[in-house]
């Protein structure tokens, strides 16, 4: 069996591809596994961490500025678009695939569309609530969308093409209960856990503000807090703190770090997040079942993280918060509310974990097994 996934853009597109691609050869050892990508995507870097073969096409996005810089960006992209066409030809003729899966992002969407038309078995991935523009430019053509949630099918002109299968989430999410991952991080004693991250867009303003909560929380340490700040914002954290008068050494509950490493073991800890709302995101908070508040980036196109919160706020799972107008001290005063509450915490961790798909991977696999059957 010879197998191409396509992806790019961001990790969000990519990691469900190697999820998916680890979980085939497990169950298929001999398979042969190509990924395609953009020739200067993020992509590449993750795929050259694996063993993967990879190869690139040269695409790339579309704006929707009228501005002359962007109008010759758009000039440049339909010149990729046709290039792109035969290079994803070159491909599929060399690797003769039996089975073309793409999870997402605008480099996907040559080899899927021109692997359909040979009448090769494709199916599309898409993370989001609602389909970005490259799985809307291929339902036409894909033999099954793939999506995380019910909520999702409306959005789609065939719906009979939709399957509910769930986002993928790395394994090691699930190996341990929320009293050994609290035990394992020393955060045990009652008090319960937040952890917090923003992501690199627009990560500087929210940075501003967790400097604001973190001095609000000192006084009296009423949570453990692990925040993730970030390589471009550490040094900025940094001095903010000093100036609202806070030393981490002092207060050893404020575990201010660049980034979490052990994400698996500190979200399986976590009594509530907060965060930005990309699709990995979400799906790793349904899987677990933790609350969170959500301040969608207002910087992402088509706005899809507000419309991803806007589905968890809905399910009355997570607290969505427009960054427009926030500080850090109503950004604490809803935190507070929340783990004060157990109650609502534990009605929205119910809410949180009936929209989790915790075997995503496997579900995926069945449907896009089924294509070749």
């Amino acid at each position: 069996m010879k197998v191409i996934f396509t992806c790019g853009g961001t990790a969000g597109h990519v990691n469900p591809a190697l999820a998916l691609a680890g979980y085939l050869r497990e169950r298929h050892p001999g398979a042969e596994i190509l990924f395609v990508g953009a020739e200067r995507g993020l992509e590449r870097d993750l795929i050259a961490h694996t063993d993967y073969p990879f190869r690139t096409v040269n695409i790339s996005s579309f704006h929707r500025s009228l501005r002359p810089k962007e109008l010759r960006h758009n000039l440049v992209s339909v010149r990729n678009l046709l290039r792109a066409k035969r290079e994803a030809d070159a491909i599929l003729d060399m690797f003769r695939p039996d089975l073309i899966v793409g999870t997402g992002g605008y480099a996907s969407y040559p080899i899927v569309r021109y692997g359909a038309k040979r009448g090769i078995p494709t199916a599309v991935h898409e993370s989001n609530i609602v389909p970005g523009l490259t799985t809307r430019r291929l339902e036409p053509y894909a033999d099954r969308i793939l999506v995380g949630f019910e909520d999702c099918r409306q959005h789609y002109r065939r719906p009979d093409k939709v399957v509910v299968t769930g986002t993928p989430v790395r394994g090691d999410f699930f190996t341990q209960t929320k009293r050994e991952a609290k035990q394992k991080l020393g955060v045990d004693d009652g008090r319960p856990l937040i952890v917090s991250f923003w992501g690199s867009l627009g990560a500087g303003r929210m940075n501003r503000m967790m400097a604001e909560f973190l001095s609000l929380e000192a006084p009296h340490e009423p949570f453990h807090h692990i925040h993730a700040v970030g390589a471009l914002s550490w040094e900025g954290m940094q001095t903010e703190l000093a100036a609202r008068g806070v030393s981490l050494a002092a207060h050893p509950s404020l575990d201010v770090r660049e980034y979490i490493y052990n994400m698996a073991d500190v979200m399986r800890a976590a009594d509530l997040v907060l965060s930005r709302a990309g699709a990995s995101t979400l799906a790793e908070l349904t899987a677990l079942g933790v609350p969170a508040i959500l301040v969608p980036s207002p910087n992402v196109t088509n706005h899809h993280q507000e419309k991803n919160a806007g589905l968890l706020g809905d399910h009355g799972a997570a607290l969505v918060l427009p960054e427009e107008g926030l500080d850090g001290k109503r950004l604490f005063t809803a935190a507070s509310g929340i783990l004060r509450d157990e109650a609502k915490r534990a009605q929205m961790a119910k809410n949180m974990a009936s929209l989790g798909v915790r075997d995503a991977t496997e579900r995926i696999y069945e449907t896009v097994m089924l294509l070749l059957r």
